[in-house]
């Protein structure tokens, strides 16, 4: 069984959508979570957005990395540049992985333009986790 972690800053929106297409593309042998340095809670949007690609996140919760310090894990990947140079170092031999995507909660705007901001953010994600998926698991 591989265990991957998916790390951001406030495990909101960008770890969030990962989590939900690591767990769409792979199998029931891959055990996937997320966790941020903060913890933010789910972002509304990002909920709305991702079901708008038929994938509900809506029962995921915002977790913090210390909650996995003890857990050892075959994959990190961190979506983000700030939870790469917080990123604690873990006792293990995980293979790590970063990818900088765009945070659409700093989108500015109106609704439109914000929502625009987390599809192109979801659609990167989804891309990126597709690729991930048939790479490494």
């Amino acid at each position: 069984m591989n265990k991957v972690l998916v790390l951001c800053t406030g495990n909101s929106c960008r770890s969030q959508m990962a989590e939900g297409y690591l767990r769409h593309f792979s199998d029931a042998s891959t055990k996937i979570y997320s966790a941020g340095v903060e913890t933010h809670g789910v972002n509304p949007r990002a909920i709305k957005t991702m079901a708008d690609d038929g994938l509900d996140i809506s029962e995921h919760t915002s977790n913090h990395i210390d909650e996995y310090d003890s857990d050892s894990f075959d994959y990190i990947i961190t979506v983000c540049d700030h939870a790469r140079e917080r990123c604690p170092v873990f006792p293990s031999n995980a293979k790590t992985f970063h990818e900088n995507f765009p945070d659409p909660a700093k989108a500015a705007g109106s609704e439109s333009e914000i929502m625009d901001s987390f599809r192109h953010t979801r659609d990167l994600i989804k891309v990126y986790c597709e690729r991930f998926v048939k790479a490494h698991l």
